[in-house]
């Protein structure tokens, strides 16, 4: 190519043709390739070290994280996860957009690295400090005089915050509190910490603080609002779920309020593999969130309403897989994993009327089974289908600290004598009672009254009191009569509480699109003992009474046998 020495002609190099070779297939280039040093320069790194992202992801994905000269260059994902062996999909690659693109977040000029304080608020305290003031009298007088008080209040929500100093900073909280603690009690002083999957170090440091000055450490799910009670409520423990891969083992997957390709990227593949095996997907959102593309069939419940469409599906099974049809799998598994065969009583109310008072406790019963037992008052009482007697079967939460070793699931008594529990006292009922059964509406609170199977039992006190188990109770709640009076629905077709047509009327889900999912549902679980799961997610948690929605669910994975089966729960 010919020599281009003039700037002017350098510039225009590119136009310039160079030596053809190859009968003019080929043409050599001299024209500078110094740009590519650039791209290599972006992609060039001193050293690799492993990490994750700190954005309170679940997936906690392992990442390369590439080095230069100290900064971050980039990021990308590790290779090294166990397998899971040739019948599971692989857990990698782990990682999502938003973690390849942490870096730009670690070094964006938005990214907050000072404290920041309403200015007018800044502006009284470090006009009061400037005065000479002790930290703890300039506060006084800022929240003393209500001018200055609305001053910075009715600011909030318009932006305005300046930045102030780390000495500024600390000594307003101090003062704050302190300010606090003094005039209305350690107690009134609240806060939260960053969670302990982000941090533990942060969430001690801060939890500690608040423990101190006798302050209250709010839960971390408080943080974003989705705190799931009722997993502690039911279980004891938090969020009793399986891993991930698991979701591949299900054959009947219900995505219910947890937008999985969103929040749960690096994981929703093995549930879209899992379609691949012929897993049926239903997917429940109130709006088409991009988990519905995945599924067979859309259930599109209002916002809010999902603890009807599961009280719906919950009467569906229990008529057709406990009444119709008793299903053999789901009736053992209530029977050892469930407390719906416990015996709880029921006192009179001040109207005449019968409601559901409290579990029957071994403390209460005159015997030598129960005369003296450790934490009597901790173990709950069923009926053993094989004596017609009442028992105390192994596992309740008095045999977990009265040194038996009997806290365990194995239906037997504590001297292992066999046990067979009356899941219901239909057929073997002394009297029926109508039972209060408390019915929320936009209308206000309502009772349905509703017969119960009833056995009664003298007390240890003397008094003589009604008991039925807790399916039977279920049952009434949920309006499956067995031939039993009172306001129950006469079909599925009846719009009383609650029943699939019912349920219509405030989920707006077609009555017989909730039938057939809640029949699938309860079938599949039978046929593959137990590997019907559903994905329950945040979703649900923001409302009001979250965990009644909540455990409405979970009743549809215990009735049928799912919880703690691969596959399923």
């Amino acid at each position: 190519m010919t020599q281009l020495n003039h700037p002017l002609l350098r510039a225009f190099g590119h136009l310039w043709r160079g030596p053809r070779i190859n009968q003019n297939w080929t043409e050599e280039s001299g024209r500078s390739r110094d740009w590519e040093d650039l791209y290599r320069g972006r992609w060039q790194h001193d050293k690799e070290v492993r990490s994750t992202h700190g954005v309170n992801c679940t997936g906690s994905c392992s990442w390369k994280i590439h080095v230069k000269d100290g900064i971050i260059a980039f990021e990308t994902q590790q290779t090294d996860y166990p397998s899971l062996g040739p019948d599971v999909p692989e857990y990698e690659p782990r990682g999502c957009p938003r973690g390849a693109s942490f870096s730009w977040y670690e070094y964006s000029p938005l990214r907050v690295k000072y404290p920041y304080v309403r200015g007018e608020l800044l502006n009284l305290w470090q006009s009061f400090r400037g005065q000479g003031m002790d930290p703890l009298v300039a506060w006084e007088k800022i929240v003393a005089n209500p001018q200055f008080k609305a001053s910075y209040q009715s600011a909030r929500g318009k932006g305005g915050f300046v930045r102030a100093s780390w000495q500024e900073a600390t000594e307003m909280i101090a003062a704050a509190s302190v300010h606090t603690i003094v005039h209305y009690g350690p107690d009134r002083v609240t806060g939260f910490s960053p969670i302990p999957a982000m941090s533990q170090v942060s969430y001690a440091a801060g939890s500690r603080f608040l423990s101190l000055i006798g302050g209250t450490i709010l839960s971390f799910y408080d943080w974003y609002a989705d705190l799931p009670p009722a997993s502690p409520q039911i279980w004891g423990e938090q969020t009793d779920v399986p891993e991930s891969a698991d979701w591949y083992n299900a054959s009947y997957f219900i995505i219910w309020g947890t937008n999985l390709p969103m929040t749960r990227t690096p994981d929703a593949h093995f549930m879209v593999e899992a379609r691949y095996r012929g897993t049926k997907v239903v997917g429940v959102s109130p709006d088409y969130a991009e988990y519905i593309k995945f599924a067979d069939q859309w259930l599109p419940a209002r916002a809010g309403t999902d603890a009807a469409l599961a009280m719906a599906m919950t009467h569906v099974i229990l008529q057709e897989f406990y009444v119709d049809k008793p299903t053999e799998y789901f009736l053992n598994y209530a029977k050892q994993y469930t407390d719906l065969p416990f015996l709880v009583t029921l006192r009179v109310q001040e109207n005449g009327n019968y409601a559901a008072d409290r579990f029957l406790h071994a403390a209460d019963l005159v015997g030598p089974e129960f005369d003296g037992a450790a934490n009597g008052a901790w173990k709950t009482i069923v009926m053993d289908s094989n004596t017609g007697e009442f028992v105390v079967p192994n596992g309740s939460l008095g045999f977990r600290w009265d040194g038996s070793k009997h806290w365990n699931l194995h239906l037997q008594t504590a001297a292992g004598q066999p046990v067979e529990p009356m899941l219901s006292l239909l057929g073997t009922e002394e009297q029926r009672l109508r039972v209060d059964f408390p019915f929320f509406t936009e209308q206000g609170a309502q009772v349905l009254q509703r017969e119960v199977p009833v056995r009664f039992v003298s007390l240890a006190n003397g008094q003589t009191v009604g008991v039925t188990t807790v399916l039977d109770l279920l049952m009434a709640h949920t309006g499956v009569s067995r031939g039993l009076q009172g306001d129950y629905p006469k079909d599925y077709e009846d719009p009383q509480p609650y029943t699939p047509a019912w349920q219509e009327g405030i989920t707006g889900v077609d009555r017989r699109l909730a039938i057939q999912v809640a029949r699938e549902f309860a079938e599949n679980a039978a046929a593959t003992h137990g590997r019907s799961m559903i994905a329950l997610g945040a979703g649900t948690n923001h409302w009001y009474h979250s965990d009644t929605i909540y455990r409405a669910i979970i009743n549809l994975v215990l009735l049928t046998g799912c919880q703690g089966v691969n596959g399923g729960g």
